[in-house]
């Protein structure tokens, strides 16, 4: 939705709760923490939406990034140890600080919904929910930039959040 100033109005329609109290330690995508269990609480208002949902196996999360604050248009990302543009990575510390994660729809109870691979701080305020259609979300032929340089033990590695997104 829009204001009559035309600013962009986002209304949460949940919040996510993680084993995560903090950002230094949360994962920095639930590829890297598959087994990480939480849940998605959707406000009572959006409960409705949900129908159907069950039968997905695993939901796009977007979501604010509520602790964020100031950004930077180049960074070092977690991946690497070289500065990049800030819109070839995935930090967090975004101009607009939305965040998106594909998790594993483990069940639908009521308005919760149980997944694992999330990689959010408990708390988060979530905007949507998407669900994943391989047909058309599944890119192999895809290509990943620098990201196409770091080696899996890199990766592995700097899977977890560090202070550079924190200070």
């Amino acid at each position: 939705m829009s204001d009559e100033n035309g600013s962009l109005i986002l209304e949460p329609i949940g919040v996510a709760h993680s084993p995560f109290d903090k950002r230094e330690g949360t994962p920095i995508q639930g590829a890297f923490a598959p087994d990480a269990e939480g849940t998605i609480e959707i406000y009572e208002r959006f409960a409705e939406g949900l129908a159907d949902l069950n039968g997905f196996s695993h939901i796009w999360l977007l979501y604010h990034f509520h602790l964020s604050n100031e950004y930077k248009l180049r960074v070092v990302p977690f991946m690497d140890v070289r500065e990049r543009g800030l819109f070839s990575t995935r930090a967090p510390r975004r101009p607009n600080p939305i965040g998106l994660s594909l998790v594993r729809l483990l069940r639908v109870e009521g308005s919760v919904l149980h997944v694992a691979g999330i990689d959010v701080v408990d708390g988060t305020p979530v905007l949507d929910i998407k669900p994943y259609y391989p047909a058309i979300d599944s890119r192999p032929d895809a290509r990943c930039g620098w990201l196409d340089e770091v080696d899996a033990e890199t990766q592995r590695r700097r899977s977890r959040a560090d202070k550079r997104f924190i200070e």
